[in-house]
């Protein structure tokens, strides 16, 4: 509340109570569940509190002052015990013997020592010499009697509480800010610990963590690096190493030891094993870059100010830290699958990293070193993990061959396929287009420049964008156009021809640098960041900014979507990390986007029907997922020369899943009469030609054969009808031609139509009948693109009186020609008589009728037979 720093905070053992110390000399009392500070006390000393600790009662406080004195205050009665003098500066370590029968207090300042006060006489009993530097941390015994101290001098020293005497000084050849004495009734065979003598743990400026034995003095277990790269010792001497360990502590209860990083990272290794258990990111500092990784874009890998990477599993916000720069990362690139990525620093080293996509575990798979100043930028190939470009500050691009397999153990070494002077001041960004064959660079001088990556490993320069009028942040090849995007320090963001080179359109929104720009909503969207802490979505067709996101306080350096287009991650230089879902616009857009694709489609297929290759125009529209677009080629293929046979030769090449669907729009063209005959010839072919077993394998089979059955069934009797129909008007057509033949003619020559008992083919009949009728039957049913919407076993059609009377008017219409409207009704009243007598003969004839559908319809046998 008061605005000043915390310089010392202690929890109590209970874990009940939290007591703070500000710069403000003022001590609080906190419940720290409810975040309520409960009390508030002046903490006596003249300057700032340095350390304070609880005893294990959780009932005394002891504070250890800037003023080289230490208070001891009762936190139940809320009053000052003890005013503790002596020190020779700063107080910077406070701890009580954890018997709190004995009731000591050690503490230890600039010179040095540890001083042992008794809290009975308020007098310091004695000093314990050994260390030259900084006393870090105090360990003690289960039984009290023993006391381990480490200081910053490299070593570590074991005191007899008893004697007051130093037992052994064990030499650890590192800054100590941590030591633990590790418990003797638990097996901790597994880190080195054979015997029942005292071992403890240490951490300091190496940043592992390490087991020794006191008796002999001997580190008996050292913890492997999390690391890529064995830091060399001019690197474990520097103070900012950022592996170097702040703080080590034991958690009993658990079973853990905890650390503390010098980059605010708390990391949780699990005994007996020491295995990294957990670990959390306490401060990620200015935000360079953030991508999303893995399966289903499940992790972000952040590059933060820092050397190292962090990924993040969204989650559950478990951190992973990777090692492997010596210096700040960058940026980073992922490749298409999401489980390879990779990254460059200002160590001028390009590392790539790979996920497990079992464990989700991140380990360096490669690295390479070539550049002669810091690399900026990254960028990966994008059909398959082959190559990565990078871009750096001394101007020159370089290409990267990465194996086809990357070794187990080992870290494979990348040397440059090819390196290009790019341009006259800093590459600030590369990209690799969606074909892997073109490169796009963006650097401070102002320019794009697009170059050719050919086979040979060189690369060729095709033209240079010109038109920013400041340096040029990054650039992106749209993923479904020929264009290329650009942002810029001028504040614009520009949209590229790749075939002239000249600017296509302008986007102005940002009050400052664009620092980031990508394509989304499969090209027809863009995503920009700024210096203003803005993130701003554009239309590309109206040139619109349709949504402005006030992201963050500060720049926004990293922009990443998914490859969903669902989630959009940022980063920034005030630290923050934030994960977009609200893509409301980016939805809209992607079904603009899906309705002009399926408007291409179409002329597509149009084309391909044109130049008559019908397999593309068949496999096109199936996968369109529309029937009466499939059903369009499928009439097409038939109503060319030996269309029969090239339908078979078509159908049967499809694939297995193309072949499944063709089998469910089969089902819905059956159901209308008008198509049932492209139906069935599908079908004469699919079953005809596949094994029952195969198309019982078909999703939905067994539904859609038991549907085919009964229009099948249907559509035959009205193929038998309309061949009783037709060897009727076979009928009349003799007698009529005999009533008006002339006396002259012979028998022979007079009886031109073939006989009763020979009928004409059925599909010429047919043909005629549908013709003839098509005009009066109003019931059939039209077929469209709404075909497909059916339930393809709802759809019932009564045909039996349209066909009749269809059939009637036919008759009577040709016997009009010579009789006149009187006689042509009598004529039509006489055939209705005859149709009753021909159904009246059918009985006669039932045998040969059905021999006749057999063979006019195999389908609906074959049909009934697999279902």
């Amino acid at each position: 509340d008061d605005q000043e720093d915390i310089t010392s905070f202690a929890l109590s053992c209970d874990d009940e109570m939290l007591v703070t110390a500000s710069r403000a000399l003022l001590l609080k009392q906190w419940d720290w569940r409810q975040a309520s500070c409960t009390r508030s006390w002046k903490a006596i000393h003249t300057i700032p509190v340095a350390s304070m600790t609880f005893d294990s009662t959780s009932t005394l406080l002891a504070t250890g002052g800037c003023d080289a004195t230490i208070k001891v205050w009762d936190v139940v009665k809320q009053y000052c015990t003890h005013n503790l003098k002596g020190s020779s500066g700063v107080v910077h370590l406070v701890q009580f013997h954890p018997d709190i029968s004995r009731l000591q207090l050690f503490s230890s300042s600039l010179d040095c020592g540890i001083r042992l006060w008794d809290l009975r006489s308020s007098q310091c009993v004695c000093i314990l010499q050994s260390h030259y530097s900084a006393v870090t941390s105090l360990s003690f015994s289960g039984d009290g009697g023993t006391m381990i101290s480490s200081g910053r001098d490299k070593i570590c020293t074991v005191w007899d509480l008893k004697s007051h005497q130093a037992t052994r000084t064990v030499p650890v050849y590192e800054a100590v800010e941590g030591v633990v004495l590790l418990p003797k009734k638990t097996d901790l065979s597994q880190i080195g610990v054979k015997s029942k003598n005292l071992h403890f743990v240490t951490a300091g400026s190496k940043g592992v963590v390490r087991v020794w034995e006191a008796s002999t003095a001997r580190c008996v277990y050292t913890q492997t690096l999390p690391s890529t790269l064995t830091p060399s010792s001019e690197e474990d001497e520097e103070e900012d190493n950022p592996r170097s360990v702040t703080y080590l502590f034991h958690l009993p209860a658990s079973s853990r030891l905890a650390t503390v990083t010098a980059e605010h990272n708390i990391l949780f290794y699990q005994l007996p094993s020491l295995t990294t258990h957990q670990q959390f990111v306490g401060y990620s500092d200015e935000v360079l870059d953030v991508k999303f990784l893995g399966k289903e874009d499940s992790h972000i890998v952040v590059a933060t100010n820092s050397c190292q990477l962090k990924v993040f599993q969204l989650l559950t916000n478990s951190c992973q830290i990777l090692y492997g720069h010596t210096d700040t990362v960058l940026t980073l690139d992922v490749f298409k699958k999401g489980s390879l990525f990779a990254s460059c620093a200002k160590d001028r080293s390009v590392c790539v990293w790979q996920m497990d996509s079992d464990s989700g575990e991140v380990r360096c798979v490669a690295q390479g070193s070539s550049h002669t100043n810091a690399v900026g930028s990254i960028s990966c190939s994008r059909m398959k993990a082959s190559f990565v470009v990078t871009g750096s500050q001394d101007c020159t691009v370089k290409v990267w061959d990465l194996p086809a397999e990357f070794p187990e153990a080992e870290i494979h070494q990348l040397s440059p396929r090819t390196t290009e002077k790019a341009h006259d001041k800093d590459v600030n960004s590369v990209a690799v287009s969606p074909n892997d064959k073109l490169l796009a660079s963006g650097s401070q001088d102002r320019t794009a420049k697009l170059w050719s990556l050919t086979g040979d490993g060189n690369l060729g320069l095709l033209g240079v964008f010109r038109g920013h009028r400041r340096g040029i942040w990054s650039v992106c090849f749209s993923p479904v156009d020929q264009v290329l995007a650009s942002s810029s320090a001028d504040g614009t963001t520009k949209l590229w021809s790749l075939q002239d080179f000249s600017c296509l359109k302008t986007f102005e929104g940002h009050d400052a640098s664009v620092l980031k720009v990508i394509f989304v909503s499969r090209g027809t969207q863009l995503l920009t960041s700024g210096s203003d802490g803005l993130v701003k979505l554009w239309t590309i067709k109206t040139n619109e900014c349709v949504k402005t996101l006030d992201a963050h306080q500060d720049k926004v350096w990293g922009l990443h979507a998914s490859r969903k287009d669902d989630k959009m991650v940022t980063g920034s230089a005030d630290s923050n990390i934030s994960v977009w879902v609200d893509v409301t616009e980016v939805e809209l857009a992607e079904e603009q986007a899906k309705q002009e694709d399926q408007i291409l489609k179409q002329q597509e297929l149009s084309n391909l029907l044109h130049e008559k290759k019908y397999l593309k125009a068949l496999g096109l529209a199936i996968s369109l997922d529309q029937p009466h677009t499939v059903l369009t080629v499928i009439k097409a293929i038939r109503q060319v020369e030996d269309g029969s046979e090239l339908l078979e030769k078509t159908l049967l090449k499809l694939r297995v899943d193309q072949k499944e669907s063709l089998l469910r729009y089969c089902v819905v063209w059956n159901t209308n009469a008008r198509n049932c005959l492209d139906a069935q010839a599908c079908l004469q072919v699919l079953l005809t030609h596949l094994p029952p077993e195969e198309l019982l394998q078909y999703q939905g089979a067994r539904t859609y054969l038991e549907g085919l059955i009964p229009y099948t069934e249907r559509h035959m009797e009205r193929i038998g009808r309309l061949l009783q129909a037709s060897m009727f008007l076979n009928y009349m057509w003799q007698k009529m031609r005999v009533a008006g033949a002339s006396s002259g003619m012979k028998q022979d020559e007079e009886m031109d139509t073939p006989p009763l008992t020979q009928t004409l083919p059925l599909f010429f009949m047919d043909k005629e009948k549908v013709k003839g009728s098509s005009d009066e039957r109003g019931d059939e049913g039209d077929d469209g693109d709404g075909g497909q919407q059916e339930e393809p076993y709802s759809h019932v059609e009564d045909e039996e009186e349209a066909d009749e009377v269809s059939a009637s008017k036919k008759a009577s219409t040709n016997g009009a020609q010579e009789k006149n409207r009187r006689r042509t009704k009598t004529n039509g009243h006489h055939q209705s008589e005859s149709e009753e007598s021909s159904e009246e003969e059918e009985l006669e004839d039932d045998h040969a009728m059905q021999v006749m559908k057999n063979v006019l319809v195999s389908s609906a046998p074959q049909c009934r037979t697999l279902s």
